[in-house]
């Protein structure tokens, strides 16, 4: 039956969690194939907000399968946590959980250096989740996998990935080495505690795939922070598009079937980095205060603007998507007008391609479609009024469907598209 993958096309934070937990009752497994503890994934059921970090969102239902993929980052500590409260809530995760051997660990030491890094570089915005590090020692060689540990030279792996960073800590930073009593004091526990769901995922997929079992591929932050095509260098370390999903997972890639993108109905931006729409009014600052607009893993509070269409557009085209799930439509709702960007302007030129540049998203001038607004009642059951025009506003201007709209934060607060269209 193949695989389904569900991206995000904004700047991460578009509300795959919610959405992924709700598309896997329909399917046997989840299998999350990228990033690390830097992901915030949040479901709300009966008014408790569970957040997932690296445990595929899918969990939550007691009868659906979880997979890490080997592009997956783990936190040990992270990790070990999710395992014990999701174990609490659903029962034992034996024969239901599995985490690929191939899989790096992200070292107490990857946290330090990131926010070293951080502040060398004035600020990119990263999580300090000691992702990048983390992918940094892993195509240096001298990255630390799970099956590793495994081993019984696990040690003689550490010695070599500590002597590695201690020469960073020291001539870049200037801070003490790595004691290695620290770094076995965070894995020895964490090893025992994960060894029973060790898989060769590649033959688990294929095996499941050969019985006709589907299986749904969760992304982590979103298009806009592609290692290659998002706006480089305020970026995220791994691949966040469809094609990331066939090489973290170990898939083939004619096998990624239909392509889920995820946006909400309006931007949001964390940390430093370009933003054409972003809106520093009062309308920006009610948009994060109804939309609650902080951080599930940092925090922060993000920053707001209208819908870019024409970025959307482009991870449209670069993820294959074929449909499209609208979050937090009922946000807007309230406001007179609302407004999406359909092309921008740069330096007297109109354009509807998002530049290869990305510096020059910061002159750009968004050339806006001014769209009436709508009320509380136009999402409520049924989509209709303004708000009904506004998503078939979107499908025609992305060539796709809007299939799901989400109008609140629990589980069962989505309306799907009805079989003949929105009318």
């Amino acid at each position: 039956m193949g695989y389904t993958v569900v991206i995000g096309l904004q700047w991460g934070d578009e509300g795959k969690g919610k959405v992924i937990d709700y598309l896997s009752r329909d399917f046997y497994a989840v299998v999350r194939f990228q990033g690390g503890a830097n992901a915030g994934h949040t479901v709300y059921l009966d008014g408790e907000a569970f957040v997932f970090h690296l445990l595929p969102t899918g969990l939550l239902r007691k009868d659906k399968r979880g997979v890490i993929g080997a592009g997956v980052l783990i936190d040990p500590a992270v990790m070990m946590e999710e395992i014990e409260w999701i174990t609490e809530r659903t029962g034992p995760l034996k024969g239901r959980f599995f985490i690929d051997g191939r899989t790096h660990i992200v070292l107490p030491h990857h946290r330090e250096e990131d926010q070293w890094e951080e502040e060398l570089k004035g600020g990119i915005g990263t999580t300090k989740r000691g992702i990048g590090p983390a992918y940094r020692d892993l195509y240096a060689r001298f990255g630390v996998r799970l099956v590793d540990l495994l081993g019984n030279d696990f040690e003689k792996r550490l010695d070599r990935v500590i002597d590695f960073n201690n020469q960073i800590l020291g001539g870049r930073y200037g801070k003490p080495p790595i004691l290695k009593r620290s770094v076995l004091k965070t894995v020895v526990p964490f090893v025992e505690v994960v060894r029973e769901f060790v898989e060769n995922v590649p033959y688990l997929l294929e095996r499941w795939d050969s019985e006709g079992k589907n299986m749904l591929l969760e992304g982590a932050q979103g298009t806009l922070l592609d290692i290659f095509f998002g706006t480089y260098p305020f970026v995220t370390s791994s691949h966040t598009v469809s094609g990331g999903a066939s090489v973290g997972a170990g898939i083939p890639p004619q096998k990624l079937g239909r392509a889920i993108g995820v946006m909400k109905a309006y931007t949001t931006r964390v940390g430093g980095g370009p933003f054409p729409t972003e809106l520093r009014d009062d309308v920006g600052k009610r948009i994060r205060k109804v939309g609650n607009e902080f951080g599930a893993t940092t925090g922060r509070a993000r920053r707001c603007g209208w819908l870019d269409l024409v970025a959307a557009k482009y991870s449209v085209m670069l993820n294959g998507v074929e449909e499209v799930v609208l979050t937090k439509l009922d946000v807007l709702s309230g406001l007179s007008k609302v407004k999406v960007a359909v092309s921008y302007r740069i330096d007297g030129i109109q354009t509807d391609r998002f530049p290869m540049d990305p510096s020059i998203l910061y002159k750009v001038e968004p050339i806006y479609e001014e769209l009436d607004g709508w009320s509380n009642s136009d999402v409520e059951g049924k989509i209709k009024g303004n708000a009904l025009k506004y998503i078939k506003f979107v499908e025609e201007f992305l060539g796709v469907d809007v299939s799901y709209v989400s109008v609140g934060k629990e589980r069962e607060e989505m309306i799907g598209r009805p079989s003949g269209g929105w009318v």
